[in-house]
């Protein structure tokens, strides 16, 4: 039954099966880039996405060092000050603050130090600490 009625549908339309592809006089022809993205899926929120993944980003807060902490690493300063010249090796602890919402990470440097400063602490490798972001150093 479905090939009969194919069949009709084949002849009512027979008569312009051999008709010439209409262009447009007035309209240029569409690019394939163009025709592709008529049919592109729609995304009515979008960042949504990232903003569900940047909220649910965790980060952890600054600490709040005690005095003996500060003391320690006061005395470390001081000590690297002394002796910058032979290039000391440390392995610092330090909080990065996050770009983009409160908090923020602990990370670890390891490595000999160029420079040091009343506002940081600059590694061999070009990395920059801040001193009021250090929360250990490790003589080595």
């Amino acid at each position: 039954m479905s090939g009969q009625k194919e069949e009709r549908a084949f002849q009512k339309y027979a008569d312009m099966l051999d008709l010439p592809h209409h262009v447009s006089a007035v309209h240029p022809p569409m690019s394939m880039a163009d025709r592709a993205a008529q049919f592109a899926p729609f995304s009515a929120l979008t960042g949504y996405g990232a903003a569900v993944k940047e909220r649910a980003r965790l980060t952890k807060g600054r600490p709040q060092l005690d005095e003996g902490e500060m003391e320690r690493i006061n005395r470390s300063l001081l000590w690297l000050k002394e002796h910058l010249l032979g290039e000391p090796e440390v392995a610092v602890t330090y909080f990065l603050p996050d770009q983009r919402k409160e908090g923020g990470a602990y990370m670890k440097a390891d490595g000999k130090v160029r420079k040091l400063s009343e506002e940081k602490l600059v590694m061999a490798d070009g990395k920059e600490i801040l001193v009021e972001d250090l929360l250990e150093i490790e003589l080595k």
